[in-house]
């Protein structure tokens, strides 16, 4: 488990711009058994995550036309228990962190695993999530 001084910096990136922190399996379970959309950010202590997941998820959200109903995270080696029950959702795809998970109505409709945020711009990651919003959450009035 990584100390709190070195994460709780990098929680705050998401969680000071709206996100909701996720902490224990029966928060994942409630989060995931509400209607609608759910954007889960895995956060982690790498360089990837601080130069393109964070960032770009961030970036992603600000898109005006688009975004999820609720916008949720997790520590990696952090927010054990809530993380292991997030990746039991998140099966058959390996244990990945960071990633970033979008869910319709508790279901699994689009993921981006470390290996697909690893050596990429956070635009790159951005572009990638506002066409999953786009495809899969209801236009903001």
């Amino acid at each position: 488990m990584y100390p709190a001084e070195i994460v709780i910096p990098m929680k705050e990136e998401l969680t000071d711009n709206g996100f909701e922190e996720l902490l224990t399996t029966e928060e994942v379970e409630a989060q995931l058994a509400k209607e609608g959309t759910t954007l889960v950010m895995i956060n982690s202590v790498c360089g990837c995550s601080a130069g393109s997941a964070r960032p770009g998820v961030l970036m992603a959200v600000a898109n005006a036309n688009t975004r999820p109903d609720y916008l949720t995270t997790s520590f990696a080696g952090f927010d054990i228990e809530a993380v292991r029950t997030l990746r039991q959702h998140l099966l058959p795809y390996p244990p990945s962190s960071p990633s970033i998970a979008l869910f319709k109505n508790g279901q699994l409709v689009h993921f981006i695993e470390r290996h697909q945020i690893e050596g990429r711009p956070a635009q790159m990651i951005a572009n990638n999530l506002i066409g999953a919003f786009e495809q899969h959450c209801s236009v903001m009035s």
